[in-house]
């Protein structure tokens, strides 16, 4: 019978020849012709088990030779096996009745493996697998090879181990006999050894202290319905919920000790730890990002978390480039305007206040500016929000390029209907003023309405006083108009301020016109009447002792008359005011 013998060395390496393995078992024959007689008479029956039809086959290839060819092949065995090896096996071919004793066995016994494969019949394999299973039946200390192939016990021999599991042909073909397997400690390395799981009817598997590593084939281990011994501790298999799987629930926690499967206790430890001190630490870390976000920079939010119109000084710090003296664009009042963007690009003016004052002084700015954010008209400057610290408090509003009213009457010299549309918008934001927010004040002076490119004017400046005087914003109207008309600066040009100024206009209205109506612009006979008509207007708004004041709704439509009725555009070439200076014009008639 030809088969394997496994020797070793001197130096521990495994060798593997390719001999006859009659030696052994011509103990029991008196000579060869004897064995050969044996195979003659046993190869007339058919065989009812897979053993002898090992035995027989094998017999059947010494036939078919008058002599034995002793073919001894010297190969170390390493972890990549060595190809001479494969092709000494690939070198064996089966006799020529083979496959008719193959036939007759599946007659008898169709439950052998290569009678129920699905594919066909490979002689050459099966041929092999019977030298190989006739060896490794010896070398698993079996005690009667010839009647029965119970278990693989390969335990402590690393040196042959990959060997046998690199023949996949064996596994294929697995004997039904095999009942239990054992690869333990032999330091195999890399995946798991599915083809052991060809095997099926194996009552125990042992792949116990090796260095195997990868996950668990789950999906072919199903069909070891028999398996009843498990174990794969001391392994580096990738973790996994075992519990989880049907098929591993039937046995206990010891038959995967230190097997990777489960989180070992060194790995709990570390788990502990890094929960225990990276949790706070987490914690703390989350508790500070989440207060800086709300606290110093709440731009960075989503809109729908952010408290709505309160500026921290960081937010203004970085719109202002750290308040950097290139923003710095004026100060007034004592306070420091800066320009500035914010993150999402939005240009301010920020006007900031600074130095200690009562807390009660806060108190007020803040409900200040929660009245201001409310107010929403084309006329009124846009609050944006407010800062309210200790030392500095601030306004945040929209920022216009247009500068204020008193500058672009003394540079721009604007003509007469560009001044009316000025007026018109004052009124209607006063008219909106006066029915939605009648408690609050604002300054009408032409150095704090702002204008926009489009020359829309903007009130800038408010402040909250609940004994509300309506008078006292027609009074403030009046100035403001006859400051549009005239071109002159009361607190600046007159001693006695703004009484003087109202009496400088008295004085000349209206015989000498000529003498206070702005000569830059260019009227016409119809223009100069309307002018006329406006320092009127504005006399009549500022003489308080009378009493006898017009209302914002008939300053509105006198305007808004004045307005519509002049040219679309004056030019170079219209004549200033006649000469006479309005002689024979009268006083404004309110209907």
């Amino acid at each position: 019978m030809i088969a394997f013998e496994i020797k070793e060395d001197f130096n521990g390496n495994s060798l593997l020849n390719l001999k006859p393995y009659v030696l052994s078992t011509a103990r029991n024959f008196h000579n060869l012709e004897q064995l050969i007689n044996l195979h003659t008479k046993t190869h007339t029956h058919t065989l009812n088990t897979e053993r002898k039809s090992t035995f027989s086959l094998a017999m059947a290839s010494i036939s078919e030779t008058i002599h034995i060819f002793f073919l001894i092949s010297s190969l170390q065995v390493s972890p990549t096996l060595s190809a001479t090896v494969v092709e000494d096996l690939n070198n064996l071919h089966p006799p020529p009745d083979f496959n008719s004793t193959i036939m007759n066995n599946c007659i008898h016994n169709p439950s052998l493996k290569y009678c129920n494969s699905s594919s066909p019949m490979d002689l050459n394999e099966i041929f092999k697998s019977t030298i190989v299973a006739s060896h490794l039946c010896n070398e698993s200390k079996n005690p009667n090879c010839v009647e029965s192939f119970p278990k693989i016990d390969l335990r402590s021999r690393p040196k042959i181990t990959p060997l046998y599991l690199s023949f996949n042909f064996f596994w294929k073909y697995c004997p039904l006999g095999i009942m239990s397997i054992d690869l333990s400690n032999n330091s195999l390395k890399g995946a798991f050894p599915i083809d052991v799981l060809l095997c099926t009817q194996i009552q125990a598997l042992d792949l116990s202290y090796n260095q195997l590593s990868g996950d668990i084939p789950v999906e072919s281990f199903s069909v070891l319905a028999n398996l009843t011994f498990l174990n794969l501790s001391y392994n580096h298999f990738s973790e996994m919920k075992v519990s989880d799987t049907k098929f591993f629930q039937r046995f206990n926690s010891s038959s995967f000790l230190h097997s990777g499967l489960f989180p070992g206790h060194h790995n709990y430890t570390i788990k502990a730890v890094i929960l225990l001190v990276g949790f706070p630490i987490f914690v703390i870390l989350m508790i500070s990002c989440t207060g800086w976000l709300c606290f110093v920079r709440p731009d960075f939010l989503p809109r729908m978390l952010r408290r709505n119109h309160k500026f921290t000084t960081w937010m203004l710090k970085a719109a202002t480039n750290g308040f950097s003296k290139k923003n710095l664009v004026g100060k007034n009042e004592g306070a420091a305007i800066y320009k500035g963007i914010l993150r999402d690009g939005t240009r301010v003016k920020i006007e900031i206040y600074k130095g200690d004052v009562s807390r009660e002084i806060r108190d007020e700015f803040v409900e200040e500016c929660k009245l201001l954010v409310q107010f929403q008209h084309k006329n009124l400057i846009r609050v944006l929000g407010w800062n309210n610290s200790r030392r500095t408090r601030a306004i945040v509003t929209e920022w216009t390029n247009g500068g204020n009213v008193e500058l672009w009457l003394s540079e721009s010299a604007p003509s007469w209907k560009h001044r009316l549309k000025v007026l018109i918008g004052v009124v209607e934001a006063m008219c909106y003023l006066q029915e939605q927010w009648p408690e609050v004040d604002y300054d009408l002076r032409t150095g704090s309405v702002l204008l926009t490119d489009n020359l829309e004017p903007l009130i800038s400046r408010f402040k909250i006083e609940y004994q509300h005087r309506s008078t006292k914003y027609v009074y403030k109207f009046g100035l403001f108009l006859l400051e549009m008309i005239t071109n002159r600066r009361p607190l600046e040009e007159f001693e006695r301020g703004e009484a003087g100024f109202i009496e400088y206009i008295r004085m000349h209205y209206p015989e000498n016109l000529q003498l206070v109506v702005d000569e830059r612009m260019m009227l016409t006979e119809n223009m100069f009447d309307q002018a006329e008509q406006g320092l009127g207007l504005g006399l009549m708004c500022t003489d308080q002792p009378t009493g006898k004041l017009p209302s914002l709704v008939q300053i509105y439509n006198m305007i808004t008359r004045a307005y519509k009725s002049c040219p679309i555009l004056t030019s170079e070439n219209h004549r200033k005011s006649h000469a006479d200076g309005g002689h024979g014009h009268k006083r404004v008639q309110f209907k």
